[in-house]
């Protein structure tokens, strides 16, 4: 009985050499190793392990097609990233049942026990590994009551698999599959001759198994975030970014930002956003954002910004009026101007004008300005005093004071004084002397002013109308002759009440003589001097009868 070699060994290798190639550039052209699956120190596979050798035994007897019971075993010592020195053992057996009536009962046996490098790469679930192992491929067949046939070749295998990481010191690898080559030189089994004593095993192995991970480096620190903003205290209105920046994150992985808030519009967009304050009430608030990486990764973190209260400032106001000084009677224009000093382009406060008053005369205004009218206001300040209010409430007062000038009195004619007459008598005598040269005094100091005479008679004197004017006429002559005083500067009148008398009046320049019941009259005065009197008429006419 001998073994040869199949027809499809040829197919079989470049199968393995196809699948060997692929690992082996995936895994050369891997970047790095996620940081969630490092490289373990060492690694030790246990599992399966199922062998199509490639050979039949006699062509036609007895097929190897597969050697399904078979174990496999490797362990793997990583020196270098991605880099490896792996010691690999294996067996596989097969028990030729009562069909192959040659070999019925025939038992056999392949091992290996190789050494060679190894590649991988791991990725956060995966880890992607090729090797070419060299050494020891030996095979035993054992036919019962004939003989015991064992050889030991020189052996390689060439392959790759996948492990999918599980945990942090376990993986599953649900296949590798793995070239392996050797040629045995067969004898005779049974006085039986071979014909081609070297037989190539080009065979395909497929395991599956468990591979434990030992000295793993210890996680790094979790993923974790800082959140800013800026500024940190605003006024409601006033913009806020917030920034988020996240650590400990797989440089590979694509990292997103869910922003959230306690107040404000929120907009984020990527590692930053922006708050719009508009509206918000002074107090604190917060800002929050949760960064994740699409795997495992997540990390948040909180910041706060302060909403500071607005000033509170009265608005001011100043007002002014012009003219500020008028007679009694003229107007003047009072303006104010009011605003607040808390009025900014993100917070308008508005303030406007109202509350007219004034101390006196009256005054009445819309908006900004107002009208004070002085009629009839006594000389002296006036006051006039306006509010602003803003937007908020808040108002302060202000004024503007008007000085009101009474233009003084027209001067008026006044009655200096009167001299008396003796009944029927138009003398002046010395008594009205003296009263006359004090009126010439007070017209020779007030050049300006005029003197008016008034003379009086009792209805029952002689002649009445004629004696009030010779009266005043008489006065005026003693002013006149006696004291120089200018004759245009006295005006002579008759009253119309009784009495025995002459009024004097002083008229100050501008001023004019209107006083009721009297009349200028314009006559001579008597030849008596200054009023002699004669005797009465009935008594000389009672004498010329004598």
């Amino acid at each position: 009985m001998s073994l040869h070699s199949e027809g499809f060994a040829v197919r079989v290798l470049l199968l393995a050499i196809v699948v060997g190639a692929v690992a082996i550039g995936t895994i050369t052209t891997a970047q790095a190793q996620a940081p969630d699956n490092p490289q373990p120190k060492v690694e030790v596979f246990g599992g399966y392990s199922l062998l199509r050798p490639g050979v039949n035994v006699d062509g036609t007897a007895a097929n190897l097609d597969a050697l399904p019971a078979g174990w496999g075993a490797a362990a793997t010592f990583n020196f270098a990233p991605h880099i490896g020195l792996t010691a690999d053992f294996g067996g596989h057996y097969h028990t030729f049942d009562a069909q192959d009536t040659q070999v019925a009962g025939a038992d056999v046996h392949v091992g290996t026990i190789m050494f060679g490098p190894h590649l991988e790469a791991r990725t956060t679930h995966f880890a992607l590994f090729g090797e070419a192992l060299f050494g020891l491929h030996r095979i035993s067949v054992s036919v019962p009551t004939v003989a015991t046939f064992s050889d030991n070749a020189f052996g390689l295998a060439v392959g790759g698999g996948v492990d999918i990481h599980v945990s942090r010191h376990v993986d599953v690898r649900p296949v590798q599959l793995d070239f392996v080559h050797s040629k045995h030189t067969l004898s005779s089994l049974g006085g039986g001759t071979t014909p081609d004593p070297d037989v190539s095993f080009n065979s395909l192995r497929y395991r599956a198994g468990l591979n434990f991970l030992l000295g793993v480096a210890p996680p790094g620190p979790p993923p974790s975030a800082t959140c800013s903003v800026n500024p940190t205290d605003v006024y409601a209105g006033e913009p806020v970014t917030a920034t988020a920046q996240g650590m400990n994150f797989n440089p590979k992985r694509t990292l997103s930002y869910n922003w959230s808030g306690s107040g404000g519009k929120l907009t984020g967009k990527g590692s930053t956003a922006s708050i719009d304050t508009t509206g918000l009430a002074p107090g604190a608030y917060n800002v929050g954002a949760t960064i994740t990486d699409g795997h495992k990764g997540e990390a948040s973190c909180r910041a706060s910004f302060n909403i500071k209260e607005r000033p509170k400032n009265p608005p001011q106001v100043s007002c002014s009026a012009s003219p500020s000084s008028v007679m009694a009677g003229t107007p003047s224009a009072v303006t104010c101007r009011c605003s607040s000093p808390d009025n900014t382009p993100d917070y308008p406060v508005q303030a406007s004008i109202s509350n007219w008053s004034a101390s006196g005369g009256s005054i009445s205004g819309s908006g900004n300005t107002a009208t004070l009218d002085t009629t009839g206001a006594s000389a002296g300040p006036i006051t006039a005093t306006a509010t602003c209010t803003d937007s908020r409430g808040l108002s302060s007062r202000a004024t503007a004071s008007v000085n009101v000038e009474v233009p003084p009195a027209p001067p008026q004619a006044s009655k200096l004084n009167e001299i008396t007459f003796a009944r029927n008598s138009a003398r002046v005598d010395n008594t009205a002397k003296a009263i006359l040269d004090d009126v010439a005094l007070r017209l020779q100091r007030e050049a300006d002013a005029r003197a008016v005479i008034v003379g009086f008679a009792e209805p029952k004197e002689l002649k009445p109308t004629t004696l009030a004017a010779q009266r005043a006429a008489n006065a005026k002559e003693y002013l006149t002759k006696e004291k120089g005083i200018d004759p245009g500067r006295i005006e002579t009148r008759t009253g119309s009440g009784g009495g025995m008398k002459a009024d004097i009046w002083i008229v100050p320049a501008g001023a004019s003589f209107n006083e009721p019941g009297t009349e200028v009259v314009n006559v001579p005065p008597t030849k008596v001097p200054y009023g002699r009197h004669a005797a009465p008429a009935h008594k000389k006419k009672k004498a010329a009868t004598q």
